[in-house]
């Protein structure tokens, strides 16, 4: 839906709710995918909103709690009745009903789990044991199984009985008697192949699949890799427990990028939400921000130390900003790129060593293109070529400085165990703006020396 379009249903709403015109309100949540109708509730106030959600039925209120953010998300199902919640829990899919009735206060998530069928109880408390950044805790229990020595014919029955149960149906996966995951049947082969062949004759025996305690980046990045749609999981002895198709995987290469964003910003993901205490987020932030505060003193010796230099050459402050920015923007752009190659795992300990050759080349080019406007800028404006060859010169080898820099660190923190995506920022910064001085404020000197 575009913008404007969701614009206009939201003052359309707005102005029904006002008219109290109940009927035409419904009407429009009927005609209305979830996901929109999940971005239109994000923009309705309070009131408005909790009443629009109120007019859904227990189908389409499930999908669209799983379509919301977390804050709205938390927002709407604290004010829910245990009964009415109960409901839409019921509706939904293992997976998306354990992450609401993870995120309830004990009390109402017994409450919940008492209410719905025993069965969803069972699945959702078996799916609250795993941890929630694993393949165990995003995986659904909703998946077609037969046995290897079953028919084509009964796979297809299979699907049939259970098409209610399960949405999405991309793969039948094969099992044995033991349970174990032993291949795995496209939708597809399964249409055209004669009803009367055994599985284990047509089934692909070279299965991708996860454990259960597989970090959640580690799927996205395999189902990633080879292009599926969805995923089996397995526990330790290699009985088929789960899958996770791929909009499970959207969502984690959602929630990875943003918790990589915000790790780069030295914030937490708690901080999203409003009864986090002013404390907890101080204490998240201080550390970095205590790392660039002595990192910026190491800056403040360097301009004590060249103090002479800036007094007989006044010009030479004129240009620290644009020295420091150009330097420092050069080297969050490189530290991004080997950062975010990390992360995807992309080119192996080679492919990351030719990238920071990569990145010194294009510091290398793209430092003499502003080498040359930083002299020109020098020479016309202040009538000082001698000085702006200085000028032009340092802000190439700074910006050389910083990039290869801003390369190799995230590669070396990963090493180390650290996380670059965190770590990586005020140590950039940092060095930058130590070594920048450094080499901008020793031309300048040695022109004064020499040259002057």
């Amino acid at each position: 839906m575009k913008t404007a379009d969701r614009k206009e249903i939201v003052e359309n709403i707005e102005y029904l709710i006002n008219e109290k015109n109940e009927p035409l309100v419904r009407n429009i949540i009927v005609d209305t995918h979830p996901a929109d109708l999940a971005e239109i509730l994000q923009e309705l106030d309070d009131e408005d909103r909790d009443y629009v959600f109120s007019l859904m039925d227990a189908e389409t209120a499930s999908d669209v709690v799983t379509e919301l953010d977390d804050v709205t998300r938390e927002d709407i199902v604290s004010e829910l009745e245990t009964e009415r919640l109960s409901e839409i829990v019921d509706e939904m899919d293992s997976d998306d009903a354990t992450d609401v009735v993870a995120e309830l206060p004990d009390d109402i998530a017994e409450q919940v789990l008492s209410s719905i069928e025993p069965q969803d109880r069972a699945e959702v408390e078996k799916l609250l044991d795993y941890a929630e950044d694993t393949a165990g805790g995003i995986m659904a229990l909703e998946f077609i199984a037969v046995y290897d020595d079953q028919t084509v014919d009964d796979a297809i029955r299979e699907i049939r009985r259970r098409a209610e149960e399960v949405e999405e149906i991309y793969n039948v996966y094969a099992i044995d008697r033991g349970g174990r995951l032993v291949g795995v049947v496209p939708i597809k082969t399964l249409l055209i192949r004669n009803p009367r062949r055994l599985i284990r004759d047509i089934m692909n025996d070279d299965v991708i699949s996860v454990t259960v305690d597989t970090d959640q980046e580690e799927v996205a990045k395999i189902v990633r890799k080879y292009n599926l749609a969805a995923i089996p999981v397995v526990d330790h002895h290699n009985r088929l427990v789960g899958r996770i198709t791929i909009d499970d995987i959207v969502d984690v290469l959602h929630e990875e990028a943003n918790e990589d964003i915000q790790r780069m910003a030295g914030i937490t993901d708690e901080e999203v939400l409003q009864e986090t205490s002013m404390v907890r987020i101080s204490r998240n932030r201080i550390p970095w921000l205590l790392i660039s505060f002595v990192g910026e003193l190491g800056s403040a010796f360097v301009l004590d130390h060249f103090d002479a230099t800036m007094s007989q050459i006044i010009i030479s402050a004129f240009f620290i900003p644009v020295i420091m920015a150009t330097g420092g923007n050069a080297g969050i752009q490189s530290s991004t790129i080997v950062v975010r190659s990390l992360s995807l795992m992309e080119g192996g300990t080679s492919g990351l060593w030719r990238r920071v050759l990569r990145e010194l080349r294009v510091a290398i080019l793209n430092g003499l293109i502003i080498g040359v406007l930083l002299f020109s800028v020098i020479a016309f404006w202040k009538h000082d070529p001698q000085f702006g060859l200085v000028g032009g010169l340092a802000i190439l080898l700074v910006m050389i400085n910083s990039a290869v820099f801003g390369a190799i660190v995230p590669f070396v923190l990963n090493k180390m165990k650290i996380d670059p995506a965190i770590a990586t920022g005020p140590f950039i910064t940092t060095a930058n703006d130590i070594f920048g001085l450094l080499i901008y404020l020793g031309s300048s000197t040695i022109y004064l020396r020499y040259f002057y």
